[in-house]
């Protein structure tokens, strides 16, 4: 039975590849660099970052004040204390015209170190080119369909790699050095793959979580579920609200989708200072590394974020604006074992769980990857015919009702696959079939 569909499985896994492999060596090779974001960003802000530690520091307020009047117009949206005596403050402001803003500035003595674009951030590029290609919303489905076929082919590539009975640990475990040509080429190519597939796996499912439409989904579910909010973590009823977390403030993805509760502008009383709510947020006992997001509206709430290394002390705790008053703490001692898993999942994919082992093993992936394109499409290079595609004759999917059932569960699961599939299934029939250089060239 292998022997009757393998030239199916290795023409998919053959196309596949030379589709994927632009997008997958962008999303390796930013994705290896980005698993040291925070140690880069410690070195290009250095000057903005350190101080030196003084007697007393200055209230919040003051250092937003002046950071605004630095400026010159605009809205204070967020700021960050130092988590430590030698740690800048940050205010982040939305100038007059729409940009967003990060002023960092020495709480000892009111001196403003530098402002920085946030959009022209280095760091941010390179999320956003590994995330949606800087391309959107549309970028964001290219990305997820990308990591899902990349399953696809893990998928594939595993059956084709799997050994036969009568072979030796030797190209299938190890590689074959003293052997030349196409046997070492394959080896290359399918040896390594098969030693970081697992970890490619979680991290492409991990990655995922993120995407605008399968991840969205899965938050979705895992809330319906009755795995996602708490009641405890309210002080009161739960919100029934439209508002979710992630519309007012940057927060952990296990809290993204939780419904926030208003402020009663209609109380009597003005908004709170700064200077309150960091006192507040102290005296929750949360990572020190937090963010402190404004009020967008009267009836908007401050929201502390906390995205600190490990998921462990995760935190999303929002703050009635008049009153002061803690209206909902959500950590992920709270979160479900769904949310945890999610949580964890995260932090590590980022590279910060564990540290710098976390680090290497995430570097050992995405270079990995790089070897698998680059191998994979040397291969096909070497052995393709001139003018022809070098890819097994085609057969009709319909002939292998167990492939097509694989084919129709995964399109379900990633509905983005289903939607490729679908489109796929009209190209070959409207205009693959009907041009003969085409055929000619994909061996139909």
């Amino acid at each position: 039975m292998k022997k009757q569909i393998q030239p199916l499985i290795w023409r998919w896994h053959l196309f596949a590849g030379l589709i994927l492999a632009p997008f997958l060596l962008i999303i390796a090779i930013t994705g290896a660099i980005y698993l040291f974001r925070v140690d880069i960003e410690e070195y290009i802000y250095k000057d903005y970052y350190n101080i030196e530690a003084e007697s007393e520091q200055l209230p919040p307020s003051d250092l937003a004040f002046t950071a605004l009047n630095t400026v010159g117009s605009g809205d204070i949206t967020r700021y960050r204390p130092g988590e430590d005596d030698t740690r800048s403050a940050e205010v982040g402001i939305t100038d007059g015209d729409g940009e967003s803003l990060t002023v960092f500035i020495n709480p000892y003595n009111r001196e403003v170190l530098g402002i920085i674009n946030d959009s022209n951030r280095p760091m941010e590029i390179l999320a956003a080119l590994h995330s949606e290609l800087m391309a959107g919303t549309f970028g964001d489905r290219i990305i997820e369909l990308v990591a899902c076929w990349t399953i696809i082919m893990l998928i594939s590539g595993l059956f084709l790699w799997f050994p036969k009975a009568k072979e030796k640990i030797k190209g299938v475990f190890t590689i074959r050095f003293n052997k030349a040509g196409r046997i070492r080429r394959r080896d290359l190519h399918a040896v390594p793959a098969f030693w970081i597939s697992g970890g490619l796996l979680f991290f492409l499912l991990s990655g995922m979580l993120w995407t605008g439409f399968w991840g969205t989904g899965v938050q979705q579910l895992t809330t319906a579920s009755g795995a996602g909010y708490p009641p405890s973590i309210w002080v009161g009823p739960a919100p029934e609200s439209e508002t979710v977390a992630e519309d007012i403030a940057d927060v952990s993805w296990a809290a993204e989708q939780m419904p926030v509760a208003d402020s009663d502008p209609s109380s009597g009383f003005r908004q709170v200072s700064i200077d309150e709510v960091i006192k507040t947020a102290d005296a929750a006992d949360t990572h020190p590394s937090y963010d402190i997001f404004y009020p967008a509206s009267p009836e908007g709430v401050f929201t502390l974020s906390v995205f600190p290394p490990k998921a462990q002390d995760e935190a999303t705790i929002h703050i009635d604006q008049y009153t002061g008053d803690v209206i909902a703490d959500y950590r992920y001692d709270n979160y479900g074992p769904l949310g945890k898993a999610m949580a964890l999942a995260i932090t590590i994919h980022k590279g910060l769980e564990f540290g710098l082992l976390n680090q290497i093993i995430g570097v050992i992936i995405c270079l990995g990857l790089i070897g698998m394109v680059i191998t994979g499409v040397y291969m096909w290079w070497k052995r393709k015919p001139k003018g022809k595609s070098g890819a097994p004759k085609a057969k009709s999917i319909f002939e292998f009702k167990g492939m097509l059932s694989v084919l129709i569960i995964l399109g379900l699961i990633f509905p983005l696959v289903g939607l490729s599939l679908i489109i796929l299934f009209l190209l070959d029939r409207l205009i693959i079939r009907n041009n003969e250089k085409l055929r000619r060239w994909l061996n139909y």
